[in-house]
């Protein structure tokens, strides 16, 4: 079978903006001021972070805002020691994790720091607490990164 195409090869940016909503607007307007928001369900009373606008259990919709602590429990963790691509918030090698923070009913994905940055540098059950960055800016990465504890 013969090859009767050419393969080129492009960097593709793609540049855009989005509207983030009323419940992540919300959601990132605390993390500028060092405060994690979760969205509370008033029938079965889980408390969901990132916040949702609608109960994923019940379908309830989801109006009451509280704070919820700065720390939790590492769930499970991945390690990237080498690949990289355009437009990483933090490039390699890192260690991201699903992180339960204290008193919620969902996972929290976001990177772990403040450790070598090996794979035994973090274990699932590991508590970690919020760091955050100086300049805030109304983003995920607000939170810089979630430290071990202890």
């Amino acid at each position: 079978m013969s090859k009767d195409y050419n393969t080129l090869r492009h960097v593709v940016r793609l540049p855009h903006s989005y509207a983030a909503g009323p419940v992540w607007t919300r959601f990132y307007e605390g993390l500028k001021e060092e405060k994690i928001y979760g969205a509370r369900c008033d029938k079965c009373s889980r408390i969901y972070v990132p916040a949702r606008s609608f109960c994923p259990n019940c379908h309830e919709n989801l109006d009451e805002w509280v704070e919820v602590s700065q720390e939790g429990e590492v769930v499970s963790w991945a390690y990237s020691s080498d690949r990289e691509f355009f437009g990483m918030q933090v490039k390699p090698p890192f260690i991201i994790a699903l992180i339960k923070l204290d008193n919620t009913d969902s996972n929290f994905l976001h990177f772990v720091g403040g450790v070598d940055f090996d794979k035994s540098a973090i274990e699932a059950g590991q508590r970690v607490r919020a760091v955050w960055n100086d300049e805030k800016k109304g983003h995920m990465m607000d939170i810089k990164y979630f430290e071990p504890i202890g």
